[in-house]
């Protein structure tokens, strides 16, 4: 697939279909992850890729609140909102949350990769010769060296790559974030060692509804839509967000 046509058909994709995902698909994400741009080389990136239905489910259970009371998570692009998008509800009692329509979509995935990220590891590697004395100079002006904290960005630039990878693949694929509220339940699940960071996850599988058609508006609803804020928002032009020269 041509470059252009991954980046216009990219979309995140909420449902999918019961049809396995094939490994080596997975392996090609993964390949191209680690190809992302990334502060010094450091490379302080992991991935837990859950491929079974036992542990998929597994992920969601430690990511699912079910206690009456319990906040349902950040809504939509959030795992665990018993709630599901802003608006759509609150938690209902223990053992009875209504899933969200977000949720139960996103449930379908046969393929969940956890993108955890290490702080100590980018420390590590700026503590170096060939990195200490930028690092010592930030600190002597009293800035801070990592006033943007670039083991999360890169990461970010691992999933881009697994995302777009995916497109080129005929996969579907949308990376949603973990509550803060489960985030320990889903280390201690996956046995995530302490110094890895979950940053976010990206769910893989053959998409459900059909990507919407070229040149159609993100403003549609129905199967031509994704579902998400793209279908409720327009695209800012160009314009209002380039400033050539300065502001």
């Amino acid at each position: 697939m041509e470059f252009q046509d991954v980046v216009r058909r990219r979309r995140m994709v909420r449902r999918f279909t019961g049809e396995p995902v094939a490994p080596r698909a997975v392996e090609r994400m993964l390949r191209n992850a680690v190809r992302a741009p990334n502060a010094g080389f450091t490379q302080g990136w992991a991935f837990v890729v859950l491929d079974r239905p036992d542990d998929v489910a597994r992920f969601w259970s430690a990511t699912s609140p079910v206690a009456a009371g319990e906040p349902g998570g950040g809504g939509e692009g959030v795992a665990g909102s018993a709630g599901g998008a802003a608006g759509e509800g609150n938690a209902a009692p223990r053992g009875a949350a209504k899933e969200s329509r977000w949720l139960a979509g996103m449930r379908t995935a046969p393929v969940l990769v956890v993108v955890l990220t290490s702080r100590d590891a980018y420390l590590a590697r700026y503590a170096e010769d060939d990195k200490a004395r930028a690092a010592a100079q930030a600190a002597g002006e009293g800035e801070s060296p990592w006033d943007v904290p670039y083991w999360h960005v890169d990461a970010g630039m691992a999933s881009l790559l697994m995302l777009q990878t995916a497109v080129d693949e005929g996969l579907g694929a949308c990376f949603f974030g973990v509550p803060p509220g489960q985030v320990e339940a889903l280390r201690a699940e996956l046995g995530v060692p302490r110094e890895f960071l979950v940053t976010g996850v990206v769910a893989v599988g053959h998409a459900a509804d059909p990507a919407p058609r070229e040149g159609a508006a993100w403003l549609g609803t129905g199967a031509a839509s994704s579902g998400g804020s793209p279908t409720r928002r327009p695209r800012r032009p160009l314009e209002d967000v380039v400033h050539h020269g300065g502001w």
